[in-house]
């Protein structure tokens, strides 16, 4: 073959080449675009599926009040007049709306870890874990429950979201005890880098490693609720107050061997101004 063959091999082939990158770098832009538009349209759908969780929660909750209040008027005044099977159905109703007030409170709560501002500042976990048990006084007394709380680090976050998360997780260490057994929960937390892994294990029922990524989708229960009340959205908004918080959650268990929940945490960094407690 002649130099002057070769060298139109050459071309053909540089041109075959420069062809086919183009066209993949045009596939490649057009999937980009395709992505974000994706992207997008997800985003407007979550804002629109927050705003309606908000607005739905807040008008439930007025004529589940007016229920409450017939039926408690109906308690105090026709009580005596009812026959047993009337009583009954009566407690039936309180229990209801109870539990209705428990999931519209929920959907609150994960409607609004989805819509505060975040403003990042130095929170010190042990004042947090505290508050939380505060706010926890009447079910630890009731089940005796210990909560066994080594030193805490502070790490960067929102204080107000950091306490419900750890009142989540501590509820649910307690609804999930063993028959018969006294809840034991253990708080401690190790450093990794520029983040704090906070380790909530409990002495409980325990999860099977097949149900372990699910209980952190809302609305799963992996019990009826008359085993073990709840909405089922309780670890959902704790993953979501996790992910707010740029970190991570996850959970190591056997069935009847307690669970361990582990949340990975920014470490709060010199330049920011302490929360206020």
């Amino acid at each position: 073959m002649s130099e002057t063959e070769e060298l139109s091999l050459l071309r053909r082939k540089l041109a075959r080449e420069r062809a086919a990158r183009e066209a993949a770098e045009s596939l490649l832009e057009a999937k980009a675009r395709e992505l974000h538009e994706r992207n997008l349209e997800l985003r407007r759908s979550n804002e629109e599926l927050e705003r309606f969780a908000y607005a739905a929660s807040h008008d439930l909750r007025a004529p589940l009040r007016t229920i409450a209040g017939f039926s408690d008027l109906l308690q105090r005044k026709e009580s005596g007049a009812m026959s047993d099977a009337g009583r009954e159905f009566l407690e039936l109703i309180h229990e209801a709306i109870g539990q209705m007030d428990n999931l519209i409170e929920d959907l609150l709560q994960f409607s609004r870890a989805n819509r505060i501002e975040m403003a990042f500042e130095p929170v010190a976990l042990s004042q947090v874990v505290d508050d939380a048990c505060d706010r926890l006084r009447a079910m630890l007394d009731q089940q005796g429950a210990v909560i066994d709380m080594g030193t805490l680090p502070q790490v960067s976050g929102h204080a107000g979201l950091l306490t419900r998360l750890f009142q989540n997780l501590i509820s649910n260490g307690c609804k999930f005890a063993r028959p018969d057994v006294s809840p034991v929960l253990r708080i401690s937390a190790t450093e990794e880098d520029a983040q704090v892994c906070v380790h909530v294990a409990d002495n409980g029922i325990g999860i099977e490693p097949a149900y372990q990524d699910k209980i952190f989708q809302m609305f799963t229960r992996l019990h009826s609720a008359d085993e073990y009340p709840g909405s089922g959205i309780g670890l959902a908004l704790c993953a979501r107050i996790v992910e707010r918080h740029t970190g991570r959650l996850d959970v190591v268990s056997e069935a009847g061997q307690g669970a361990t929940f582990r949340v990975w945490l920014p470490k709060a960094t010199g330049d920011q101004v302490p929360a206020s407690q």
